[in-house]
């Protein structure tokens, strides 16, 4: 596995498609669900926000190419005439499958089958990539990433945001393990010959603007409540 110095991990920050008073807003209207069960329903002003932070959550992204080259032993089964009895190829002779006893009492006059015991040289090309929360969970790809929807200045940002930042908790090696493993195939134990490399295309850590309220309900009982600040989303 490539040591992290030997590739750039790209920085990236989300735009917030909301402010503060817009967040406040959404909070205020579904607050009461933080602390609502089967059996009770808290009235609006039993809840209040204590808190509200903007917070910048990474998710991580790792691509990459899987490639490998080796020879395997395989199996092809031809179709010949019926009168023909074995097949030699280079210095290999072959004999036709043994047909069923009640093939043979038929007198059955179809093909005839061959299998060719021969060894295969294959290569194998795979491409892709894999996402992952701050926890480290493989996610789907939540975001549209473009010129419109991040931010210019991505270091400025989180610097300026140092205390908010949650950076992934996930190493790159094990990502990118995670990734190498998704894109090898399982091969036959009797391989030989084999030449394989795992190439890291990109690295990325994706910030995420997310509003974390803090609320005291009812018998002074505490929930927190996010919103994603890109899609306007209640988590």
């Amino acid at each position: 596995m490539p040591d992290t110095e030997q590739y750039e991990c790209k920085t990236i920050v989300m735009k917030s498609q909301l402010d503060e008073n817009f967040a406040k807003e959404m909070i205020e209207e579904k607050k009461t669900r933080v602390f609502r069960s089967l059996l009770r329903k808290p009235k609006r002003e039993d809840v209040h926000i204590h808190s509200l932070k903007l917070f910048y959550e990474s998710i991580l992204i790792v691509s990459g190419k899987y490639v490998a080259d080796f020879f395997r032993k395989a199996t092809h089964t031809i179709s010949v005439d019926n009168n023909v009895n074995e097949v030699v190829l280079g210095d290999g002779v072959f004999s036709i499958r043994s047909k069923s006893g009640f093939a043979k009492a038929l007198h059955k006059r179809g093909k005839n089958k061959v299998d060719l015991r021969v060894e295969e040289h294959v290569f194998i090309e795979e491409e892709g990539e894999m996402v992952f929360d701050h926890h480290g969970r493989e996610i789907k790809q939540p975001f549209k990433i473009n010129s419109k929807t991040i931010e210019n200045y991505p270091k400025r940002i989180l610097k300026k945001n140092e205390a908010n930042v949650k950076k992934p908790e996930i190493k790159y090696e094990a990502a990118l393990d995670k990734l190498k493993m998704k894109l090898k195939r399982p091969m036959d134990p009797e391989v030989r010959d084999l030449t394989d490399e795992f190439i890291v295309k990109e690295v990325s850590e994706v910030y995420v603007p997310i509003y974390e309220a803090r609320l005291i309900g009812p018998q002074k009982k505490v929930g927190i409540m996010r919103i994603d600040a890109v899609r306007k989303k209640i988590l």
